[in-house]
């Protein structure tokens, strides 16, 4: 298209689009997910105003952005698109904008040999030859001719290449990335006759479990994903109906455990219920490999997400309170949430708002004949924590206490008799309310702490001047 030149102020208007409102406009489907609407063109993706978000591979951003990625188009055919083709203005130099095309999916050239790789995969990463030599032979590992990178391998449903991970040779510290146009559908793995799935962020990690675990191995399944995508899983899964298990064999880190929780309920959807988490015991399974021949290992680490949020689920878990519990209670704390988000005391008012919503959720049990404790519903409440889920800052965090709120309160102003069922499900959303006033108040126990820690960071440098 020609070149068009778009003043800084359109520029802004075209990223300030509503994308919810855009999408809307041109037939795309969405479905309400929490505070923000799923994409249902690609389900990984949500959207809230003008921003979005991919669950998939965290990448995001506003609409210009989106509708490039999206709609394959360049930054002047997105800007005005999202302008509505009416706000830029044509340059008349006749000077086009090359589109670049994908390229076609194509294996790197093969080495005659395999030297360096099986140096490599042996002597740096501990892996088995034996097992090396067998995928080797399946063609689904060799080594590129021209950088002599490992190059893994994934076919589709007819044996045709078209997925292929490069792993650098020369270092532990190694170049990594994927051959151009790969289908994330079809990565490096192993189909076996058992009904086990072993699911792995990396080729290497994959190796290195099946080194350390080789008894009978081959029966099994095995797949590594695009970082922690879940393409693979899902396709796996659709070619191979006798696998009824799937262990995530993530790396013990936030990043691993957290995208565990959010594999685990997008696998669950697919009808499997026998999906459980294998960590390494260090940080990921070629750590763990070599701690088992004695050499150093980098350690595991956990989410601080994670581990805030049933630090403070367990203190309020006794949560009892002197106040009435009834609604209008809970009206008042919520608006004086509003007034005091950026103050000091939105800690105990969140506190309040979840004490006063378990007591009162516990009442109404009692009322339909199914008394619980609070310590039983804050149970309930932690089980249904999903750390992918809990993103966003306190602004973000005190919009969604409010909006859940109104849901609740317009559910009880409802005409009509309700069932007892439909009354549980109604008091369940006090739960599940109770669980966002958990989450903002681990969020801001963290930001304490990351403050403290750059105060302390601050002055130990201060001390060293």
């Amino acid at each position: 298209m020609p070149y068009i030149y778009f003043t800084e102020e359109q520029k802004e208007l075209a990223n300030s689009v509503d994308l919810l409102d855009f999408l809307r406009r041109r037939g795309e489907q969405l479905e309400r997910s929490g505070r923000e609407w799923r994409w249902k063109k690609d389900r990984g993706i949500t959207i809230r105003g003008r921003e979005w978000y991919n669950h998939y591979d965290g990448s995001g951003g506003g609409p210009v952005q989106f509708v490039r990625e999206h709609y394959n188009l360049s930054y002047p055919e997105a800007v005005t698109m999202l302008l509505n083709d009416g706000y830029g203005e044509i340059v008349t130099d006749n000077r086009q904008k090359e589109i670049k095309e994908r390229k076609p999916f194509a294996l790197p050239k093969r080495c005659d040999t395999m030297r360096r790789v099986f140096a490599y995969l042996i002597k740096l990463r501990h892996i088995d030859a034996d097992i090396i030599s067998h995928f080797a032979h399946e063609r689904t590992l060799y080594e590129d001719k021209d950088y002599h990178n490992v190059v893994f391998v994934g076919h589709d449903e007819n044996g045709v290449p078209k997925h292929a991970h490069k792993v650098g040779t020369y270092s532990e510290s190694v170049y990594r990335g994927n051959v151009e146009s790969s289908d994330p559908r079809y990565c490096f793995r192993h189909t076996g006759s058992g009904d086990t799935l072993y699911v792995f962020e990396a080729p290497v990690d994959m190796l290195s479990f099946i080194t350390m675990n080789k008894q009978g191995w081959q029966q099994n399944n095995y797949v590594t994903l695009d970082g922690v995508t879940e393409h693979a899983i899902l396709w796996v899964l659709k070619q191979n109906p006798h696998i009824t298990k799937i262990r995530l064999c993530l790396d013990h880190d936030q990043a691993g455990i957290e995208a565990g929780y959010r594999l685990t309920e997008l696998i669950n959807k697919e009808g499997y219920s026998d999906i459980m988490p294998l960590h390494p015991i260090n940080k990921d399974w070629n750590e763990d490999r070599k701690a088992q021949l004695g050499y150093d290992a980098v350690p595991a680490s956990e989410s601080p997400k994670i581990a805030m949020f049933y630090s403070v689920a367990g203190e309020l878990s006794n949560a009892q309170s002197d106040i009435q519990p009834n609604i209008e209670n809970i009206n008042r704390q919520v608006d004086l949430l509003k007034r005091n988000i950026n103050n000091d005391s939105v800690y105990e008012i969140i506190e309040n708002i979840y004490t006063l919503t378990m007591v009162s959720a516990a009442d109404q049990f009692k009322r339909i004949g199914k008394p619980v404790t609070v310590k039983e519903l804050a149970d309930k409440m932690a089980d249904g924590y999903a750390p992918h889920k809990d993103r966003g800052g306190m602004r973000s965090r005190c919009d969604d206490i409010s909006l859940l709120f109104k849901t609740i309160l317009s559910q009880k102003v409802m005409p009509g008799i309700r069932t007892n069922t439909e009354r549980e499900n109604e008091i369940n959303n006090y739960v599940s309310f109770a669980r966002e006033c958990v989450k903002a108040l681990s969020y801001l126990r963290l930001e304490k702490q990351h403050q403290e820690q750059n105060a302390d960071a601050t002055a130990k440098s201060m001390a060293m001047i």
